[in-house]
């Protein structure tokens, strides 16, 4: 596994700069049609980027201070089911403004009776004429407060097994019948929503996909939800990283007591393993093999270092660790700032981040998948279904 990134005569290196050099502060528009918001996707709307390229892009806009567009859902998880299963008329539609974070989208797949059964779920969709009449409700909803779409996940026939009578939506968040309810986390923060549809009618071409071919692109969705060859910060791929961490640590002249010092080289030691699974992970899709199990892994494990490191923050900033807009810089030494990230990043972070080993597929749900699909256990077997929890996801 070769772990360096290309030198500076790699084309994907040479052309982006150039880029840059013409674009040096670019529009997200500009980035979007450019093909360097996700530049893994097929042309044209992506490059068509190889895993190297990607990261070589990445590595370079990073560099050069440009931040992508933020539509989290849509551009991980919407537009790549799009491409997968859209009709030319839906790609035409939604894909550019989606990249451009022109129109923010949400996922209605969580229901407050299907827990992690995703396939559990009650909301119904009657076919009348050219339309479907949709009712149902939906929680944990990621910024539908702010969404202009959302994919939806719906019932469409009640007679057939479980798996097999799911249709996948493009569902308008200011359809009439659609309401939005804040849910208020303990940051203080809005960023989840129920969300309830009563008789909302979507035309017919808002499907994605075939009549009851749902659930098998439901399940492209939450690979791409899992699975990301960039982002390492502690949250879910964003925010900061261990790395900032121990830089906070350094600026600050370090830190004495040796059960922290041995926490804090755990934390490290956790992120250079799951920078190593990302990698192996590329190499693996440069060689062209699949990755294997080193998505459900890699989550398992990122989940609980982000708390680790969120933790390790807290405590790191002594007794200004309950104050919101404190954070380990305020702790003692000789100070020297919070590495870019403002001080009530880590406060929240730690709030947050209660949540990694709930949200995206719980820790048990990526244990058991990991213990029947690569160790070969007996099935975790849910009884009134006669599945296993790895087959429903």
């Amino acid at each position: 596994m070769d772990l360096a990134l290309p030198g500076d005569d790699h084309p994907a290196r040479i052309t982006v700069r150039a880029w840059l050099a013409e674009h040096p502060k670019p529009t997200p528009r500009q980035l979007a049609e450019a093909g360097y918001v996700a530049p893994h996707w097929p042309v044209p709307w992506g490059l068509g980027a190889d895993p190297v390229s990607q990261l070589v892009i990445d590595e370079e806009l990073r560099e050069a201070g440009v931040r992508r567009p933020f539509n989290q859902i849509g551009i991980g998880w919407a537009g790549p089911t799009i491409i997968h299963s859209g009709t030319e008329e839906q790609k035409a539609r939604y894909l550019v403004p989606l990249l451009a974070g022109e129109e923010v989208w949400c996922q209605l797949f969580s229901e407050p009776g299907a827990g992690s059964d995703l396939a559990g779920l009650g909301t119904r969709a009657v076919r009348d004429g050219e339309e479907w009449v949709v009712s149902g409700q939906k929680v944990w909803t990621s910024y539908a407060h702010l969404s202009k779409f959302g994919i939806l996940l719906a019932r469409t026939d009640s007679d057939a097994p479980k798996h097999q009578g799911v249709s996948y939506f493009i569902c308008p968040m200011d359809a009439p019948g659609v309401t939005v309810r804040p849910i208020v986390d303990m940051t203080g923060d809005h960023a989840f929503n129920e969300v309830f549809l009563d008789e909302v009618r979507l035309p017919a071409a808002n499907m994605v996909g075939e009549v009851n071919g749902g659930w098998s692109l439901a399940k492209v969705t939450l690979g791409n939800e899992r699975v990301s060859l960039s982002g390492e910060g502690a949250l879910w791929g964003q925010g900061p990283t261990v790395g900032d961490l121990v830089e906070v640590v350094r600026r600050r002249g370090g830190v004495a007591d040796p059960i922290m010092r041995q926490r804090l080289a755990g934390a490290f030691i956790e992120g250079e393993i799951l920078r190593l699974i990302r990698l192996r992970t590329i190499s693996a899709a440069v060689a062209g093999r699949s990755p294997g199990p080193e998505a459900s892994v890699r989550k398992a494990l990122a989940d609980e270092h982000g708390q680790h490191v969120m933790e390790l923050a807290k405590d790191l900033t002594g007794t200004l660790g309950m104050l919101a807009d404190r954070g380990p810089a305020d702790g003692g030494g000789a100070g020297g700032g919070e590495v870019g990230w403002p001080a009530s990043i880590w406060a929240k972070g730690y709030l947050f981040s209660r949540a990694l080993t709930v949200g995206g597929g719980t820790s048990e749900v990526q244990r058991n998948i990991i213990a029947e699909r690569v160790l070969g256990l007996p099935h975790d077997v849910d009884v009134e279904a006669g599945r296993s929890w790895a087959e429903s996801r």
